[in-house]
C-alpha cells in the first residue's frame, strides 16, 4: 500500500508546492512484473531569497529520482540527487519502505540524507540553511502525504495489495479474490525521531485491530492491562521499540534488567529512536553501576550541614498524582553549600533526591492505580541575588543538570518556578544551553504573585497541600535554608580530597586495552575448589576475555610503557602479567575457552577451580572483521560514532574470590551484593546449577 501511495505524488503533488512538475527519463520492468524501476526529472521551486537565484542564473532546479519497487522482496527503494549546480553542491537521499520482520503488517521506513556544499558563490552558509529547512520541512510533510493518499486509496476501493507472486503459479481468479479477501485500514506514522534527524528504522503502521503473527513469542507484544496500569498509552510502534530494546538487554545485561518503566523514559527522551535510546541507556546503565547508585539511599548517610542548610524536601503530590519536591532555591546558600561540602557532596545529595523520586513514582503507581513515572518541582526564588550567580556555585549547578538529563531521563514531569526575581534571567541564561528542550518546555514560570492569579498553582496544586510560605495553609517541613556558618567551610585542599574520595568511591577498577597489550589481573589460590567470580563491563570497543592458570607466579605486574597510548592515563590502567618468553602449554595453560564480548555489554561469571596456583584474568583487544554481520542489532553499532581509536578498548571490572562452601552455584551472591541496578531491576533470573566451568550472563 506506502508503494501504490507514494507513486500517486507524480507526476506533480498539490500537497508540496515546491514540486511543480516532472518527466519520466527511464523505466525499467521485468519481464515477472516483480521489479519495477522508474527514473525521473524532478523541476522543484526552491524556497529561497531572489538574490541568491538572481545570483545563481536559475528560477528552478533539478533533482533526478530513482524508484525500485522489488515486490518479491516487498520493498521499495527511493534514490534522488541533485542536476543542478552538481559539480558545487552534491546532495544524495535515501529512503526505504520494507516489511516489519516480526510483523508483516507493519511497514518500516528509513530515510538518510547527505549535502556536501564544495563552493557556492560565497553563500555556502546560506544555501547549507537552505538545504536543512528544505528538508526538514519536506521530512515534516511526509507522514501528512502518505495518509491524504493512503485515503485516496481507501475511498477508491482499494485497500489491500496481494503479495506478489509469478504469474506462472496464481490463477488470475485466485488472485482477483485475494484482494477482497481482507481489508486493513493503514495509518502511516512517521517517528518523531525521524522528522527532527532524518534517519529511523522504526516501524511506520500497524492497522488497527492487526492480530500478532501465528506463533509469535509470548513477549512479541505486551498485555493491555499492564500497560494502562504501569506504562500509559502505549502506540503500536512504541510497545514495538520498547519490546525490542528490552530483548536487547536481556540478551546483553541477563539478570539485571532494568524495569519497563525505566526503559520507557529512555526511549521517550529520545522520541522512541531505539539506537539512541540504546546509546544513553548504556552508557547510563554503566554509571549507575561503577558509582553503586542503587544503594546511595541505603548505605549514604548525607552530611548534617545538608540536612540543615539545603533548603528543600518532599512534599505531599500534585493533582495528577505525581510526587511534589519543594526547592526553595532563593534561600539557600549555594557558595556556603559548596564551601562546606564541595562539588560531589552535592551531586551524591542530588542523586539521592531523584532516586528518592523514582520510589515515590513507584508508591505512587500504586496508591492511585494508573502509572507515575515523573515528579513535580516547585521552586521558590524568593531571596535569590547576585550571591547566587557565584562562578564555582554555578559550575557546580552546571555539572548537577548534565548528571541528572544523562541518568534520570523523562522525570521531571513539571517544574513551578515561582517569584522570579530580576537577576532570575541572567540565571537562566547561564544554565538553559544545558536542559534538553523536552525537559525546557515543561517549565512554567511566574514573577511577583502570578502563581496566586489564574493558571497559577491552584491548577496544578491542590489548596490543601500549598506550602504556608506561599500563602497555603499546609505546614511545609523543608528547611528553611539561611547562611552556612563560615565556621564550616573547609580548605581547598580538603575539599579537592573529599571531592576525590567520593568521585573514586567504587568496588570497580577501569582498565585500557590495546592491540597487542591485553590487560591481567592476577588471582592467587590457596585451596582446591575456590570460586573466582567475575562482573565487567565492556565500556569501549570488543574484548576477548581468557582465563589462564600457572603453577609459578608471573613477575610483579608492571604497567605498559607505551607512551603512544597514554595507558597510565586516569581513564584506566594496563597491567601485562604474562611474560613475553612464556608458552602456551608449558608455562601456562587456558582453563576457559575464549569469550568475545561486544561494546557495550555486561558479563558476569565464575570459575570453580581445580588446582591452587595462580590464575590469570586476561581481556584483550579483538578485532572484528569488517564483514561480519549479525541477526540482531549490537551496541557496537550503536555506538560506533563514538569510538575516538579503533585500537583502544576499555573496561570496567570487579572480582572476588570465594569459597566453595560459601558459592551458591550462581551468580545470585554476587548480583545481590554488588551489581548496580537491584533498584532498577525487575525479578533477577540466574541459573541455579554449578559448573566447574564459567557461568556467564551478559
Amino acid at each position: 500500500m506506502p508503494a501504490q501511495a507514494y507513486e500517486r505524488r507524480f507526476p506533480t503533488c498539490p500537497l508540496i508546492p515546491m514540486f511543480v512538475d516532472s518527466d519520466t527519463v527511464n523505466e525499467f520492468r521485468s519481464e515477472d512484473g516483480a521489479v519495477h524501476v522508474i527514473e525521473r526529472r524532478c523541476k522543484l521551486d526552491i524556497d529561497a531569497p531572489r538574490l541568491l537565484k538572481k545570483i545563481a542564473g536559475v528560477d528552478y532546479v533539478y533533482f533526478i529520482q530513482k524508484n525500485s519497487l522489488n515486490s518479491r522482496e516487498r520493498t521499495l527503494h527511493i534514490e534522488a540527487h541533485n542536476e543542478t549546480f552538481a559539480n558545487r553542491v552534491i546532495i544524495k537521499e535515501h529512503c526505504c519502505y520494507t516489511v516489519h520482520p516480526e510483523n508483516e503488517d507493519w511497514t518500516c521506513f528509513e530515510q538518510s540524507a547527505s549535502l556536501d556544499i564544495k563552493s557556492f558563490f560565497g553563500f555556502e552558509s546560506t544555501v547549507e540553511k537552505i538545504a536543512m529547512k528544505q528538508y526538514t520541512s519536506n521530512i515534516k510533510k511526509g507522514k501528512e502525504i502518505i495518509e491524504y493518499y493512503l485515503h485516496q486509496l481507501e475511498e477508491e476501493g482499494i485497500t489491500f495489495v496481494p503479495r506478489w507472486a509469478p504469474p506462472s503459479l496464481v490463477p488470475s481468479a485466485e488472485r482477483s479474490e485475494s484482494c477482497r479477501k481482507r481489508a486493513a485500514s493503514l495509518a502511516v506514522v512517521v517517528p518523531e525521531a525521524a522528522q527532527k534527524e532524518g534517519l529511523s528504522s522504526e516501524p511506520l503502521s500497524n492497522p488497527s485491530g492487526a492480530s500478532e503473527p501465528a506463533g509469535g513469542a509470548p513477549d512479541d507484544k505486551l498485555d493491555a492491562d499492564y500497560i494502562k496500569r504501569y506504562l500509559g498509552d502505549l502506540t503500536p510502534l512504541q510497545e514495538s521499540c520498547l519490546i525490542r530494546l528490552r530483548q536487547w538487554l536481556q540478551e546483553t545485561h541477563k539478570g539485571k534488567i532494568p524495569k519497563d518503566e525505566h526503559i520507557l523514559r529512555f526511549l521517550r527522551a529520545r522520541d522512541f529512536n531505539i539506537d539512541k535510546a540504546r546509546e544513553i541507556m548504556c552508557q547510563s546503565l554503566t554509571w549507575r553501576k561503577q558509582h553503586q547508585v542503587d544503594y546511595i539511599l541505603d548505605t549514604w548517610n548525607p552530611p548534617q550541614v545538608l540536612q540543615d542548610y539545603y533548603a528543600g524536601g518532599w512534599h505531599h503530590h500534585d493533582k495528577d498524582g505525581r510526587p511534589l519536591y519543594v526547592l526553595r532555591l532563593g534561600q539557600m546558600d549555594t557558595k556556603g553549600l559548596v564551601r562546606a561540602l564541595g562539588e560531589e557532596a552535592l551531586l551524591r545529595y542530588v542523586l539521592s533526591i531523584n532516586e528518592e523520586g523514582l520510589r515515590r513514582c513507584e508508591e505512587n503507581t500504586k496508591v492511585f492505580g494508573r502509572p507515575i513515572s515523573s515528579w513535580t518541582c516547585l521552586v521558590d526564588l524568593e531571596g535569590l541575588n547576585m550571591r547566587h550567580l557565584w562562578r564555582p556555585g554555578v559550575k557546580a549547578l552546571l555539572r548537577i543538570i548534565e548528571v541528572v538529563e544523562a541518568n534520570y531521563p523523562e522525570t521531571l514531569g513539571r517544574l513551578l518556578i515561582l517569584r522570579a526575581p530580576r537577576v532570575f534571567p541572567v540565571l537562566w541564561t547561564l544554565v538553559s544551553p544545558f536542559i534538553d528542550d523536552n525537559t525546557r518546555r515543561k517549565f512554567l514560570i511566574y514573577a511577583g504573585n502570578d502563581y496566586q492569579g489564574p493558571g497559577g498553582l491552584l491548577d496544578y496544586i491542590d489548596k490543601e497541600v500549598i506550602p504556608d510560605f506561599l500563602g497555603g495553609e499546609c505546614m511545609c517541613e523543608v528547611p528553611e535554608g539561611g547562611l552556612v556558618p563560615k565556621s564550616l567551610y573547609r580548605t581547598a585542599e580538603e575539599l579537592e580530597n573529599e571531592d576525590l574520595r567520593l568521585c573514586t568511591e567504587t568496588i570497580y577498577q577501569s582498565a585500557s586495552v590495546f592491540k597487542g597489550a591485553p590487560h591481567e589481573i592476577l588471582v592467587q589460590i590457596v585451596d582446591a575448589s575456590s570460586v573466582i567470580t567475575w562482573d565487567f563491563d565492556v565500556c569501549k570497543g570488543d574484548i576477548v576475555f581468557n582465563i589462564y592458570h600457572s603453577k609459578r607466579s608471573p613477575q610483579p605486574p608492571k604497567k605498559d610503557t607505551l607512551g603512544a597510548h597514554s595507558i597510565t592515563s586516569p581513564g584506566g590502567n594496563n597491567v601485562q602479567l604474562i611474560d613475553r618468553l612464556w608458552q602456551l602449554g608449558r608455562d601456562y595453560s587456558m582453563v576457559e575457552s575464549p569469550l568475545i564480548c561486544k561494546e557495550g555489554e555486561s558479563v558476569q561469571g565464575s570459575h570453580v577451580t581445580r588446582w591452587p596456583g595462580f590464575y590469570i584474568l586476561q581481556w584483550r583487544f579483538h578485532s572484528m572483521p569488517a564483514c561480519a554481520a549479525t541477526n540482531l542489532p549490537r551496541v557496537d553499532d550503536v555506538l560506533a560514532s563514538l569510538q575516538v581509536s579503533s585500537h583502544k578498548c576499555k573496561v570496567m571490572y570487579y572480582t572476588e574470590v570465594i569459597g566453595s562452601e560459601d558459592f551458591r552455584g550462581s551468580m545470585t551472591s554476587l548480583e545481590s551484593s554488588h551489581s548496580g541496578f537491584s533498584q532498577l531491576s525487575a525479578a533477577t533470573t540466574s541459573s541455579s546449577q554449578s559448573h566447574s566451568s564459567s557461568m556467564v550472563s551478559r
